[in-house]
């Protein structure tokens, strides 16, 4: 007969605490102690980065972890919100772009600084303008994401030059540069590191969830859920010795070679968290 599980909570709102070493004894005694869960494994493939979450999957339901107050609540849950806004931004560049595409940087001439939606209306130009240079000289349809940042003013701690940054599929970096037009335009290309584009996605990323914005054509990450062979007494191993996250994931993900992990654990449920980036071997 099939066991109910129950896996219908936010894992990462609850698991939120990142793994202090002076924490680690007491975790690991935890891990002893409770048995009302196994662990359930998300895997998330971006291109050549595969990243892991494992996460307790509950036997009970009333077992299933709840946050504390609700004005706690609400401030995880807008953390964690900007947290997965980034996430989804490096997901979707290491998904959709690499070492032929373009990072380009747009400014304003001195003496226009236009306010946020100017800017916006002005970069939606600027890719109609990219769209339409491509098609004339048939080139792959455009994908693009990008961000709109500021620059602070240290006299008045307003935020007052907008700036934009935005890769593209590849094309000529001359002409990318002479389509902005409003002012100091800088395009190169993109160079992947052992994190793939991690680095320049997080940068695009860190302006706010409300300032990048993505063209419909991009494709999503894969991600499988299922049950992974990790027990209890594996995780504690884990927890216990570091070290073996490298053999233990490279063993299960055999195409994959590991980068790093990171452990979270709740102040109010048992269980870990555990997240695992590794890199597809060439």
């Amino acid at each position: 007969m099939k066991k109910n599980r129950y896996k219908d909570y936010d894992y990462k709102l609850i698991y939120n605490k990142a793994l202090r070493e002076e924490k680690r004894e007491e975790l690991i005694e935890d891990l002893r102690i409770n048995q009302n869960y196994v662990y359930w494994r998300r895997t998330i493939t971006s291109g050549n980065i595969v990243e892991v979450e494992i996460y307790p999957v509950w036997k009970c339901k009333h077992d299933i972890p709840r946050s504390k107050t609700r004005v706690e609540s609400k401030e995880s849950q807008k953390n964690l919100n900007n947290k997965n806004s980034k996430k989804k931004v490096v997901r979707l560049i290491n998904t959709n772009f690499g070492k032929e595409d373009l990072y380009i940087t747009v400014t304003y001439k001195d003496g226009y600084l236009p306010d946020q939606q100017t800017a916006r209306k002005d970069m939606q130009n600027y890719i109609k303008r990219l769209r339409r240079y491509r098609k004339k000289h048939g080139l792959e349809e455009l994908k693009y994401i990008y961000s709109i940042g500021y620059e602070e003013d240290a006299a008045s701690s307003k935020k007052v030059r907008i700036h934009h940054h935005l890769i593209i599929n590849n094309m000529d970096r001359n002409v990318a540069e002479d389509l902005w037009g409003k002012g100091w335009a800088n395009a190169k290309r993109l160079q992947p590191d052992d994190f793939e584009l991690t680095g320049v996605a997080k940068y695009i990323a860190n302006q706010g969830p409300e300032r990048w914005s993505a063209s419909r054509n991009l494709k999503k990450p894969k991600v499988t859920i299922n049950r992974t062979g990790l027990t209890r007494r594996k995780a504690i191993n884990l927890i216990s010795e570091p070290v073996l996250f490298k053999e233990v994931f490279e063993k299960q993900y055999e195409d994959c070679i590991y980068k790093d992990y990171q452990a979270y654990y709740s102040e109010e449920s048992p269980g870990v968290y555990l997240y695992v980036r590794m890199r597809k071997r060439e």
